[in-house]
């Protein structure tokens, strides 16, 4: 797929299309014809960059695994054979960033006294953290669209939401969602930061190898729904946004520490995922609580400014 979005160019001053959803046997020439024919669409928009895995945006799955292939995708995460690496490089593409994927499953010694230091924080500022609201799941997609657009708007990659693009995602997510799962923030009235943590719907799916019917009858989907309900062990936290003025004061900590807690009190482990490689601050919090980097995702650029491609 190749994909133009004004909404980032014009955020960002620059002017790139994107690949995504690639697919490929391990051969060169076929990679080669591909992205050709990828660069040659992004050109007709007048782009003279492209860059991906993406997805249409990093709202959405992107960057390609590079390394931690001996575990399975998590929900909505990409994944990968090894030689994926090759034919992007062997086509001229170069690293632009990398994100990172971190496995927690019990806490480290220090994480009672950084809860203390947290908890001093946050209640000085009269924080408050409230499971969010399922029977009003569009008017909170809409307060947690207004923090992600603030909090983010500094990240490498960015794109805000569009009110149609959250409210969809909402209704999509909705049942996977858990209530102990997924926390917004507030100061007095003001929503101030959120969380999205969800159960990794994966482990189920991997039992019905992609059927819901045998003969005619929903076994396979009485089977997922089963494994999904009682059997799914694991999860993914998706998402964490504080608005910016509020960065000091420990909520992002108050926000993991809760949706932690909640988690390994039913049992469950999981993945936190994806961090920005250069985003020092939350990577070094999040080894402090116990997580281990176990995966790297890598996001790649071409300048098409050589010449035209030639399908």
């Amino acid at each position: 797929m190749a994909s133009d979005d004004p909404n980032y160019n014009s955020l960002h001053q620059a002017n790139v299309g994107c690949f995504g959803l690639f697919e490929c046997v391990d051969d060169h020439e076929v990679a080669a014809a591909l992205f050709a024919a990828a660069e040659n669409w992004v050109r007709r928009k007048g782009r003279t960059e492209i860059m991906g895995p993406i997805d249409y945006s990093t709202n959405y799955v992107c960057a390609l695994l590079i390394d931690g292939f001996q575990y399975p995708p998590t929900i909505l995460t990409s994944h990968n054979p090894p030689y994926y690496a090759g034919l992007i490089e062997g086509c001229g593409f170069t690293k632009a960033k990398d994100w990172y994927a971190w496995w927690f499953s019990e806490y480290t010694e220090p994480v009672e006294r950084l809860r203390k230091i947290a908890v001093a924080r946050a209640g000085r500022q009269g924080v408050t953290i409230r499971p969010i609201n399922l029977k009003a799941v569009v008017e909170e997609s809409q307060r947690i669209r207004t923090i992600y657009n603030q909090a983010w708007k500094k990240n490498w990659g960015f794109v805000p939401f569009t009110e149609a693009e959250i409210v969809h995602m909402a209704k999509e997510m909705k049942p996977l969602i858990v209530p102990g799962g997924t926390l917004i923030a507030e100061i007095g009235n003001e929503p101030v930061a959120f969380v999205i943590a969800v159960p990794d719907i994966n482990v189920a799916f991997r039992q019905i190898n992609g059927r819901l019917t045998w003969f005619g009858l929903p076994i396979g989907l009485i089977k997922l729904l089963y494994y999904y309900r009682f059997k799914t062990r694991t999860g993914r936290l998706i998402a964490l946004g504080v608005i910016e003025k509020y960065r000091r004061a420990a909520i992002a900590e108050m926000l993991v520490l809760q949706v932690m807690d909640e988690s390994f009190k039913r049992g469950i482990t999981g993945e936190l995922s994806m961090t920005l490689e250069d985003n020092v601050m939350v990577n070094r919090f999040i080894e402090a609580v116990g997580a281990k980097r176990y995966k790297t995702f890598r996001i790649y650029r071409r300048s098409l400014e050589a010449g035209e491609a030639v399908v």
